[in-house]
């Protein structure tokens, strides 16, 4: 990779092989092809400035030997004048099952772009069934350590993402360990009212209980961070500025209530399911009942609430007229219900609160953006989530008022989302469920940082994202998500390219603003004398 900063002289920063292999381009007919000695793979980017005469150039071209030389000058850093600071999500298969760092050339190429572009940093998902997968207490950081070096090295910050949860695609498990005992003991995990079981994250009732070979989850979790803490010790603070903990499916402080793929052909989300039907759930609601003097409400959850795929008005439960959440039963449950995820959710942040308090980070969490059926009085997709917000109660002041007793940020995604772009029939709103959960923090004293929903996005997705980043909107962080193949593809690389100096352009001084007539259109070109395309990361 050829960096180079043009004015009265010329300082290259650097050269770097891009591995074809490893960036994962194939034939158009899905085949693995060589590349010849003419393809290359571009990230073109031409800007002058009238006064300083400087323009900055990247390149990436096949074969050529790694060298860095002293760099002049510094990369501006991606702060609007709100003063949110921009982060890019690399691949959740970073690191692979085997601990090596994946695609290591394709990123270190990409790092360089970032930093050329003035992205502050990156946002790093740690999996623990890649660090702890296979015996309890036995941790490997090795292939994270490596993608902490090659960050630091190429001048940038890290936010790590501690992901306590398993993924589909790409597939990274739970530890080994854990999915042992967990069939034998399937109740570890959450379960609907099938008895069907989620076993992508524990159920938030087992926190307290010795289910994992005679430690509770939380003791778990704890000392996974403290590893963490330690064997990243020289990067904490000032490589690694922030780390998100992992608090439910996804990352996200939920219940795994719309894991069930929507069967219908209209694209119109269901309501979700309440996953309160596991052994330890159902206990716990038991006493609950029990203690406040009403046993026959604790024998299990709604019997009249739909199912995945259904939609409010489909059972009476969630009915907006005489539905069983505006009674005495409805608000018992629901009030537990939501109750359980908050305190979860509690018990998480202050371990992590507690365990890096020392480390000149921040600590944060994830608060999902469950928007479907918002325009309903009972918010249905919000109540399976564990968030009981209807047009009467306001769901999320109980929430923000826990991150700021444990002084934490939340993260927020889907900051790419309008209401135009959602199916009319879904009654959704994830604007005015955005603004509301903001808010809640505001009233408490909490920072919000955002994420979108994915790089391919909805149609108008960066213009939302800049309003949901400027004027009153103060965002602490933006963490765009992903680094990928299409990422860098022509299709979405200048377009983000625009983003993000749209948000850097504020701070010009307006001579030295780019000349229209002599900016370039960014671009990323991948050439071949019989055309290739990139494999998702």
């Amino acid at each position: 990779m050829e960096v180079s900063v043009i004015g009265s002289a010329q300082a290259k920063i650097g050269k770097a092989e891009l591995a074809y292999r490893e960036l994962g381009i194939c034939g158009l007919s899905g085949g693995r092809k060589v590349i010849s000695e003419k393809s290359r793979v571009s990230f073109g980017r031409s800007m002058r400035w009238r006064k300083s005469g400087i323009r900055f150039a990247l390149k990436a071209i096949q074969s050529e030997p790694l060298r860095s030389e002293k760099v002049s000058g510094q990369a501006r850093t991606s702060k609007s004048r709100d003063g949110v600071r921009l982060f890019v999500g690399l691949p959740l298969d970073t690191v692979s099952d085997c601990n090596t760092v994946n695609h290591a050339r394709a990123i270190a190429a990409g790092l360089k772009a970032l930093k050329l572009l003035g992205v502050e940093g990156v946002e790093l998902p740690v999996w623990w069934g890649i660090v702890e997968k296979e015996t309890m207490g036995k941790y490997e950081w090795s292939g994270y350590l490596s993608i902490a070096e090659m960050v630091q090295k190429a001048g940038l910050k890290l936010h790590v993402s501690l992901c306590f949860h398993a993924s589909k695609q790409p597939k990274i498990s739970l530890p080994k360990w854990v999915s042992k005992i967990g069939e034998s003991e399937p109740s570890i995990f959450f379960a609907d009212r099938a008895g069907k079981h989620y076993k992508e994250c524990l159920s938030l009732a087992v926190d307290d209980l010795p289910v994992l070979n005679g430690k509770t989850p939380v003791q778990v979790y704890q000392e996974f961070c403290e590893s963490f803490k330690t064997s990243f010790s020289p990067f904490m603070g000032s490589t690694i500025t922030g780390i998100s903990m992992g608090l439910g499916p996804d990352g996200e402080l939920r219940y795994p209530s719309h894991h069930r793929l929507v069967k219908s052909n209209n694209n119109i989300p269901g309501v979700g399911e309440f996953q309160c039907f596991d052994k330890n759930m159902l206990s716990i609601l038991k006493q609950h009942a029990e203690a406040s003097g009403n046993p026959l409400w604790g024998l299990g959850g709604p019997h009249d609430a739909p199912t995945y795929d259904q939609s409010p008005n489909s059972n009476n439960f969630f009915s907006d007229h005489g539905g069983s959440w505006e009674s005495p039963y409805g608000d018992f449950f629901l009030s537990w219900y939501s109750n359980q995820l908050i305190a979860h959710g509690d018990r998480l942040l202050s371990l992590a609160t507690s365990t890096f308090s020392e480390t000149a980070t921040t600590v944060y969490g994830k608060v999902p953006l469950m928007h479907s059926w918002y325009k309903t009085q009972s918010h249905p997709s919000e109540q399976t989530a564990g968030y009981y917000n209807t047009t009467s109660r306001d769901g999320y002041e109980a929430v923000a008022e826990m991150f700021a007793r444990n002084s934490c940020k939340v993260m927020l995604p889907g900051m790419d989302l309008s209401d135009e772009q959602q199916p009319h029939e879904s009654l959704s709103s994830p604007e005015l469920l955005l603004a509301q959960i903001r808010t809640a923090c505001r009233k408490h004293g909490v920072e919000v940082s955002g994420q979108n929903s994915s790089a391919s996005g909805s149609p108008g997705g960066f213009e939302q994202i800049k309003k949901n980043l400027m004027g009153e909107n103060v965002v602490d962080l933006f963490a765009y998500q992903r680094m990928g193949a299409y990422f860098f593809s022509p299709e979405h690389f200048p377009s983000f390219t625009e983003f993000v100096r749209s948000l850097n352009q504020p701070e010009l001084h307006s001579d030295d603003l780019p000349e229209e007539e002599e900016e370039a259109a960014d671009s990323l070109h991948v050439i071949s004398e019989s055309g290739v395309r990139m494999q998702a990361a």
